[in-house]
């Protein structure tokens, strides 16, 4: 099982989280490429610190929208969005291979992870750019999306992924951020959830029922309040019922 986290998504003076403390904690980075957030310094400064640990370091691409976090929808044209997850995979690479390594793999954030679940052609724009760019590299994101099945019909790998600390829909979808519980706060129940995700049993969802997800790589924000404990307390309890924490990518 991965541990993944969202690292390096300040902006100039202004720090969202903290990537030192996650980078102890996780398996797989994925590093803002400065369109949501980030600036080359940061991409810099995390991509080195995430080769000291033998962290997996992935594309975290989004729309163009620092005010907005890349949490709101951009109808932008789909070869226009290609260039710009080409642009954003290579930017941070050359900051990963400065630090010794190279990006491994590459998720999609916020508002452009969740428009591709659907939005055909955004998602094939993305899909089309992770393909042009490298199609060796492993694309992460939700089972059912548009994107994963565009990306498997490409040729490219694709890794299933859950959420340590969102409620989900009893169709396996994210509760909108906009509604009341859609991310969850208490470390005790969301260590126990990604027990359950990492071992194959059923977890609930905001209806009650019982959802059981298969992910090979489970996310914890790193802009949650809390985070580093969070992540503390998932990886004690993941590895305490047996199960061995590395990256999916290598």
């Amino acid at each position: 099982m991965d541990l993944n986290a969202d690292l390096g998504e300040g902006f100039g003076s202004w720090a969202m989280g903290d990537d030192s403390a996650l980078l102890d904690v996780v398996t797989s980075a994925n590093v803002a490429c400065g369109f949501h957030a980030g600036d080359p310094s940061i991409m810099r400064r995390v991509t080195g610190e995430a080769v000291e640990r033998g962290v997996a370091i992935g594309a975290h691409v989004g729309y163009a929208d620092k005010a907005g976090f890349g949490r709101r929808f951009v109808d932008i044209e789909p070869a226009a969005l290609r260039d710009e997850v080409v642009y954003q995979i290579g930017a941070l690479d050359a900051f990963a291979r400065i630090a010794g390594d190279r990006v491994r793999y590459v998720k999609p954030h916020g508002a452009l992870y969740n428009t591709i679940g659907s939005h055909e052609e955004q998602a094939a724009a993305v899909v089309s750019a992770v393909a042009d760019y490298d199609k060796t590299l492993p694309v992460l994101g939700l089972p059912g999306s548009a994107w994963l099945r565009l990306a498997r019909d490409a040729g490219l790998t694709v890794v299933h992924e859950a959420f340590a600390d969102r409620a989900y829909t009893a169709e396996g979808t994210l509760v909108s951020r906009r509604l009341d519980g859609s991310v969850l706060h208490d470390a005790d129940e969301i260590a126990a959830r990604c027990t359950a995700m990492a071992t194959g049993r059923p977890i609930q969802d905001n209806a009650g029922g019982s959802l059981t997800l298969s992910p090979a790589s489970i996310c914890v924000h790193g802009d949650t309040p809390g985070a580093v404990d969070i992540a503390r307390r998932v990886r004690a309890a993941v590895e305490g019922a047996g199960v061995t924490l590395r990256p999916f990518a290598h």
